[in-house]
């Protein structure tokens, strides 16, 4: 009982230092170092902690207990104890050899290929349709555009005996400018007298080829 007490007044005197240096460096720290009261609470806090644990290592273990006498002397030896008898591993059964694989059954030789179907034999190409009626007959045709250059026709009504109706006519056999006109020969004004449906021999009797030479010239 007595040594239980004594055990308690050393814990309290020990934890009572520690918490009195603790207490004086945090009042150190915010004098001297001007320390916040938080940084120096954290730092009084770590010391008091620490040397509580070192001061009750030293000073807190129990003492080594009174040897009975004349047992200081006694050692017991391990090795006059006899080792326990080791039994005799049985030898292990010999391993079962594998069976040996079985190889693989050839594979069958492919089928034969079928042969090819030989290819269609290309249709013939169709004869070229024939020309529309109304663009033959005697002369020469003259060269024709698909289009007006930069799709900007020339007013071929300008041409005296040339009306809108006239007009479109020539379009569509590939007359737009005033220069084609301008260029046609004897023959080729034949062609075009011959294939104007409803106006024909109007080239000659309007005389264009000369008045289309005059519009060319003016621009």
């Amino acid at each position: 009982m007595s040594s239980t007490s004594g055990g308690w007044i050393n814990l309290l005197i020990v934890w009572g230092i520690a918490s009195a240096v603790g207490f004086v460096s945090m009042a150190a720290l915010m004098l001297v170092g001007d320390w916040s009261v938080m940084q120096a609470l954290f730092a009084a806090a770590v010391i008091f902690l620490g040397l509580g644990i070192i001061l009750s290592v030293l000073f807190l273990n129990p003492l080594p207990g009174p040897q009975v006498p004349g047992s200081a002397g006694k050692k017991v030896v391990a090795a006059d104890r006899k080792p326990a008898a080791v039994k005799p591993v049985a030898n292990p059964a010999p391993a079962v050899a594998p069976a040996p694989a079985v190889a693989p059954a050839p594979a069958a030789p492919p089928a034969a290929a079928k042969p090819k179907k030989a290819a269609p034999t290309p249709a013939t190409a169709p004869a070229p349709a024939a020309a529309p009626a109304g663009t033959q007959g005697p002369g020469k045709r003259p060269a024709a555009l698909s289009a007006a250059r930069d799709n900007r026709p020339d007013d071929l009504k300008r041409i005296k005996g040339i009306g809108p109706k006239l007009e479109k006519l020539c379009n569509s056999l590939g007359f737009y400018h005033f220069d084609q006109i301008a260029a046609w020969s004897d023959e080729e004004i034949a062609w075009v007298d011959q294939n104007l449906e409803g106006f024909k021999g109007r080239v000659v009797r309007d005389t264009w080829v000369a008045q289309a030479k005059e519009l060319a010239r003016e621009g």
